[in-house]
Protein backbone atom coordinates (compact mmCIF):
# COMPACT_ATOMS: atom_id res chain seq x y z
CA UNK A 1 0.00 0.00 0.00
CA UNK A 2 1.36 2.87 -1.10
CA UNK A 3 0.91 5.93 1.28
CA UNK A 4 -1.78 7.93 0.51
CA UNK A 5 -2.53 6.59 -3.39
CA UNK A 6 -5.74 5.56 -2.32
CA UNK A 7 -7.48 8.94 -1.49
CA UNK A 8 -4.89 11.23 -3.35
CA UNK A 9 -4.71 13.44 -0.19
CA UNK A 10 -0.78 13.59 0.05
CA UNK A 11 -1.38 15.22 3.44
CA UNK A 12 -3.67 11.93 4.85
CA UNK A 13 -1.84 9.35 6.45
CA UNK A 14 -2.86 6.37 6.97
CA UNK A 15 -3.07 4.50 10.65
CA UNK A 16 -1.28 1.45 10.89
CA UNK A 17 -2.11 -0.77 13.89
CA UNK A 18 0.34 -3.32 15.42
CA UNK A 19 -3.24 -5.24 16.38
CA UNK A 20 -2.22 -8.31 18.58
CA UNK A 21 -2.55 -7.72 21.99
CA UNK A 22 -3.59 -3.23 21.32
CA UNK A 23 -5.46 -2.04 24.04
CA UNK A 24 -6.62 1.22 22.58
CA UNK A 25 -8.27 -0.10 18.80
CA UNK A 26 -11.48 1.45 19.77
CA UNK A 27 -9.86 5.01 20.88
CA UNK A 28 -7.72 4.78 17.33
CA UNK A 29 -10.63 4.29 15.40
CA UNK A 30 -12.14 7.22 17.15
CA UNK A 31 -10.12 9.64 16.76
CA UNK A 32 -9.07 8.26 13.42
CA UNK A 33 -12.53 8.43 12.35
CA UNK A 34 -12.80 11.90 14.07
CA UNK A 35 -10.18 12.95 11.28
CA UNK A 36 -11.54 10.43 8.15
CA UNK A 37 -7.88 8.81 7.70
CA UNK A 38 -8.07 4.99 6.84
CA UNK A 39 -6.42 2.33 9.36
CA UNK A 40 -5.06 -1.06 8.79
CA UNK A 41 -4.66 -3.32 11.48
CA UNK A 42 -2.28 -5.79 11.28
CA UNK A 43 -2.29 -8.93 13.51
CA UNK A 44 -1.54 -12.66 13.38
CA UNK A 45 -5.23 -13.93 13.83
CA UNK A 46 -8.41 -12.73 12.68
CA UNK A 47 -10.45 -10.15 14.47
CA UNK A 48 -14.38 -9.23 13.34
CA UNK A 49 -14.40 -6.90 10.58
CA UNK A 50 -15.55 -3.61 11.05
CA UNK A 51 -18.13 -1.81 9.11
CA UNK A 52 -16.41 1.28 8.53
CA UNK A 53 -14.52 0.86 5.12
CA UNK A 54 -12.07 3.28 6.21
CA UNK A 55 -10.74 0.28 8.57
CA UNK A 56 -9.03 -2.81 6.69
CA UNK A 57 -7.96 -5.85 8.83
CA UNK A 58 -4.84 -7.29 7.37
CA UNK A 59 -3.94 -11.24 9.11
CA UNK A 60 -0.38 -12.31 8.56
CA UNK A 61 0.90 -15.44 8.99
CA UNK A 62 1.79 -16.47 12.85
CA UNK A 63 5.38 -16.50 12.11
CA UNK A 64 7.80 -14.66 14.28
CA UNK A 65 7.29 -10.66 13.34
CA UNK A 66 5.30 -11.28 10.71
CA UNK A 67 3.01 -8.24 11.79
CA UNK A 68 5.59 -6.22 12.38
CA UNK A 69 7.72 -6.82 8.62
CA UNK A 70 4.32 -6.42 7.26
CA UNK A 71 4.23 -2.99 8.65
CA UNK A 72 7.15 -1.96 8.10
CA UNK A 73 7.04 -2.78 4.51
CA UNK A 74 4.01 -1.05 3.96
CA UNK A 75 4.31 1.82 6.30
CA UNK A 76 5.84 5.26 4.56
CA UNK A 77 7.03 8.58 5.46
CA UNK A 78 3.85 10.75 7.22
CA UNK A 79 2.10 7.17 8.14
CA UNK A 80 1.23 6.98 11.77
CA UNK A 81 1.60 4.37 13.77
CA UNK A 82 0.61 2.72 16.94
CA UNK A 83 2.94 -0.43 18.71
CA UNK A 84 4.58 -1.09 21.60
CA UNK A 85 7.15 -3.46 19.95
CA UNK A 86 10.55 -1.10 20.45
CA UNK A 87 12.64 -2.76 17.38
CA UNK A 88 9.17 -1.80 15.22
CA UNK A 89 8.87 1.22 16.14
CA UNK A 90 12.61 2.14 15.21
CA UNK A 91 12.29 0.48 11.98
CA UNK A 92 9.23 3.12 11.26
CA UNK A 93 11.13 6.03 13.08
CA UNK A 94 13.78 5.94 10.26
CA UNK A 95 11.37 5.72 7.44
CA UNK A 96 9.58 8.71 8.83
CA UNK A 97 6.40 7.16 10.36
CA UNK A 98 5.01 8.99 13.36
CA UNK A 99 5.09 6.36 16.25
CA UNK A 100 3.18 6.03 19.66
CA UNK A 101 2.83 3.23 22.13
CA UNK A 102 -0.41 2.41 23.22
CA UNK A 103 0.42 4.17 26.80
CA UNK A 104 1.04 7.50 24.67
CA UNK A 105 4.84 6.98 24.61
CA UNK A 106 6.01 8.44 21.59
CA UNK A 107 9.12 6.84 19.43
CA UNK A 108 11.23 9.82 17.66
CA UNK A 109 14.40 10.52 15.69
CA UNK A 110 15.63 11.95 19.34
CA UNK A 111 14.53 8.99 21.64
CA UNK A 112 14.41 5.87 19.52
CA UNK A 113 17.72 5.43 19.90
CA UNK A 114 17.93 5.26 24.00
CA UNK A 115 14.58 3.54 23.70
CA UNK A 116 15.97 0.54 21.60
CA UNK A 117 18.81 0.18 24.21
CA UNK A 118 16.86 0.40 27.27
CA UNK A 119 15.32 -1.96 25.87
CA UNK A 120 18.02 -4.03 24.90
CA UNK A 121 19.28 -4.05 28.27
CA UNK A 122 16.14 -5.13 29.81
CA UNK A 123 16.15 -7.95 27.28
CA UNK A 124 19.71 -9.04 27.99
CA UNK A 125 18.88 -8.60 32.47
CA UNK A 126 15.99 -10.32 31.75
CA UNK A 127 17.91 -13.37 29.91
CA UNK A 128 20.85 -13.50 32.80
CA UNK A 129 17.90 -13.57 35.26
CA UNK A 130 19.50 -10.27 36.97
CA UNK A 131 16.11 -9.20 36.38
CA UNK A 132 12.17 -10.24 35.83
CA UNK A 133 9.37 -8.62 33.99
CA UNK A 134 6.52 -6.76 35.27
CA UNK A 135 4.09 -4.67 33.75
CA UNK A 136 1.96 -2.49 35.40
CA UNK A 137 -1.93 -2.88 34.48
CA UNK A 138 -3.15 -0.59 31.94
CA UNK A 139 -4.86 2.30 33.45
CA UNK A 140 -7.08 5.31 32.38
CA UNK A 141 -3.58 7.73 32.86
CA UNK A 142 -2.73 5.47 29.84
CA UNK A 143 -5.38 6.05 27.63
CA UNK A 144 -5.52 9.48 28.27
CA UNK A 145 -2.06 9.62 27.48
CA UNK A 146 -2.29 7.56 24.34
CA UNK A 147 -5.53 9.86 23.13
CA UNK A 148 -3.48 12.59 23.73
CA UNK A 149 -0.03 11.57 22.07
CA UNK A 150 -2.53 9.88 18.75
CA UNK A 151 -4.30 13.08 18.45
CA UNK A 152 -0.89 15.39 18.19
CA UNK A 153 0.45 12.86 15.84
CA UNK A 154 -2.26 12.61 13.84
CA UNK A 155 -2.32 16.59 13.55
CA UNK A 156 1.43 16.71 12.85
CA UNK A 157 1.00 13.90 10.08
CA UNK A 158 -1.38 15.67 8.53
CA UNK A 159 0.28 19.47 8.50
Amino acid sequence: MANNSENGDAHSPTVFVDGDACPVKPEILKVAGRHCLPVVIVSNTGMRPSRDPLVRHVVVSASFDAADDWIAENAACGDVAVTADVPLAKRLVEKGVHVTSHSGRLFTPETIGMQSAMRNLGQELREAGTVSTFHAPFSQKDRSAFLQALEQLIRRAKS
